[in-house]
């Protein structure tokens, strides 16, 4: 086993990030007067800033702001609440968290289920033993399952030398929605925990998790996922003390006073989810909108049966009803006798197939969506704001590629094929949360104007508003000090710079997904590697280094022709750009480090 993520065993998580009124209070009202002057900006380029004779420029460029500017909508009321942090206390029986059942006096059951498929046997075995050490303060029956579905001797093995139930079938069907469903078919636990090969819950995860359940109409519970193998980095000083001596240990010294802490090689993929799970999805309970994101769940097992039984019985009516306007169109008549359409709906049913888990490489989010639009029962999710497991992060950018292109292509096939915008079931408030996260995916398409605008402008000259005036950073100016000043109090405890930068840089692997669903192209379920692969990965990278390229060229162009004259530039509008593509270049450069990365060696490593 590559066991490089030893080292990190004594790493604890941070604290979720405190709850604060004043400080909420603040970010809304620092967030309205954003709003209001991104809207005065946005109105002021579209009736007064274009460029009539660059209007091939200008129209693409507006479309693109004004994009970003629904987007920040949507991100302003994806933030807008918080609330308080609270731990409900652990049910004792069964009756606490289920209403009218028979066995309400017995102790509540939990399957414990790690999904497996290539990963390493010995990585599965770490996480049984932690989830031998949970805890709780009531009996419970805990159950712990392995689902491999590659059916390796070795992994049996090692199941049964920890005593814990060994799982398989014989083919891959619907990945790993289709082991899931296998498995539950094969338990009966109360509620179910899904783990990834590399999940490791601690000791309170249960004891933290289950006191929502009280609420009988909770349906899952999701807690944040966290890497405790993120690259640490090296402080300047110390980098600087280790290549110069003592005098370069002054200088990083100084500098750190002067600008605060400077950090090489940490989290070199951003791979750190706290600004997801710790603002974005916690601050979506407030709708009842937290989507499930599979691993670090627990879910409640009659929630999971009833919405798949539901939604089955749909589709078999939708199958029936088919059929059965075929065979009254084919035939002329009006009416399809009772035994003919039994026997129709017997065979729907039976070609019918159940699936607790939507077969999709993004069955999480898909089985969320389901779940909050049963309005009949009125299903509820918890995003709950302790880490209660750790994880190993992808440690290369091929790793971290495959990742997020299952992310994109799976959330933009849902967008494509089962909008919730329109599902019938879901709240207001729910219906603009997923289409915040679906909608962030589509940013590419304007991601990528934004990136080569102002590289058109410093290689032609040709200008997407009808002047660079004091008129028009009078406008944009206070748009991105007040827009900048709300998110930094909206994600207060965050950086934010990594987070944004990785967004922008993004675009090529963007499009690719977006190109692949238009294409109707199926987006295949790839396992996450949990060891790093070999080599750089600058192939990868080409797209972002074409922007530095382009950029830097376009800003020696663009100075050349204010030097020689002759041409359409301004001197605001070739600084302006020049600034705009530097901004551009630094989020690039992070991508392209992320390639080059290679982790710090250990001096016995060295010496090996």
């Amino acid at each position: 086993m590559d066991d490089y993520f030893l080292k990190f065993e004594d790493r604890l998580p941070e604290p979720p990030l405190p709850y604060s009124p004043l400080r909420e209070m603040l970010w809304q009202f620092l967030a309205t007067i954003a709003l209001v002057v991104g809207g005065w900006y946005i109105w002021w380029r579209w009736a007064h800033s274009l460029n009539p004779d660059a209007m091939w420029f200008a129209l693409p460029l507006v479309l693109a702001e004004t994009c970003a500017y629904f987007g920040m909508l949507l991100f302003v009321f994806n933030l807008w609440k918080d609330d308080p942090l609270k731990i409900e206390s652990p049910p004792a029986v069964l009756s606490d968290v289920v209403d009218g059942h028979p066995e309400g006096d017995r102790p509540i059951s939990v399957d414990v289920m790690f999904a497996t498929y290539d990963e390493d046997p010995e990585l599965v075995r770490l996480g049984i033993l932690d989830a031998k050490q949970m805890t709780y303060p009531h009996p419970i029956d805990i159950r712990i399952h392995i689902l491999d579905d590659g059916r390796r001797p070795e992994m049996r093995v090692v199941t049964e030398a920890e005593g814990v139930n060994y799982i398989t079938r014989s083919t891959n069907e619907g990945f790993k929605a289709g082991n899931l469903r296998n498995a539950m078919e094969q338990t009966s636990g109360d509620f179910m925990v899904i783990c990834d090969a590399d999940t490791r819950p601690f000791p309170t995860f249960l004891e933290h998790t289950m006191g929502y359940f009280r609420d009988k109409k909770m349906a899952w519970v999701q807690t944040p996922q966290w890497f405790y193998d993120l690259p640490a980095g090296e402080h300047l000083t110390d980098k600087l003390q280790r290549r110069f001596g003592q005098f370069g240990g002054k200088i990083g010294r100084a500098i750190e006073r002067t600008v605060g802490p400077v950090v090489y090689g940490a989290d070199p993929f951003v791979n750190d989810p706290k600004m997801f799970y710790d603002i974005i999805l916690r601050r979506r309970n407030w709708v009842n909108a937290a989507f499930c994101c599979g691993a670090g769940s627990i879910h409640r097992r009659e929630a999971v049966m009833e919405v798949a039984l539901r939604s089955f019985g749909d589709k078999v009516e939708q199958r029936s009803f088919a059929v059965e306007e075929n065979i009254t169109v084919s035939s002329k008549e009006r009416e399809i006798a009772p035994d003919l359409m039994a026997a129709i709906r017997t065979e729907s049913a039976a070609t019918e197939v159940l699936t607790p888990y939507r077969f999709h490489v993004s069955e999480d989010i898909y089985t969320s969506i389901v779940l909050h639009s049963d309005s009949e029962r009125g299903w509820k999710s918890k995003q709950h704001p302790m880490v209660e497991s750790k994880m190993l992060s992808p440690q290369d950018l091929l790793t971290w590629t495959v990742q997020r292109f299952k992310y994109a292509g799976g959330s933009l096939d849902i967008l494509k094929n089962d909008n919730p915008l329109f599902r019938r079931g879901l709240s207001i408030g729910q219906r603009l949360m997923y289409g915040t996260t679906f909608y962030s995916y589509l940013a590419p398409l304007w991601n990528i104007i934004f990136l080569f605008a102002p590289v058109v402008y410093l290689f032609t000259g040709a200008s997407p508003v009808s002047a660079y005036s004091n008129e028009f950073f009078f406008r944009l100016i206070p748009f991105l000090v007040t827009l900048e000043l709300a998110i930094m109090i909206g994600t207060w405890g965050i950086a934010g710079y990594a987070a944004k930068s990785s967004y922008l840089a993004f675009f090529p692997l963007g499009m690719k997904a977006l190109l692949a669903v238009a294409k109707g192209e199926r987006i295949s379920f790839k396992v996450t590697p949990k060891t790093r692969q070999t080599g750089n990965f600058l192939e990868l990278v080409r797209p972002q280094m074409a922007v530095i390229l382009f950029t830097v060229l376009g800003a020696l162009w663009g100075i050349g022709a204010l030097i020689y004259g002759g041409s359409g530039h301004s001197a605001g509008g070739v600084v302006a750009n020049i600034l705009w593509g530097l901004n551009n270049c630094l989020a690039m450069a992070g991508m392209i480090r992320a390639a080059l990365w290679q982790p710090e060696q250990s001096q016995e490593e060295l010496n090996a």
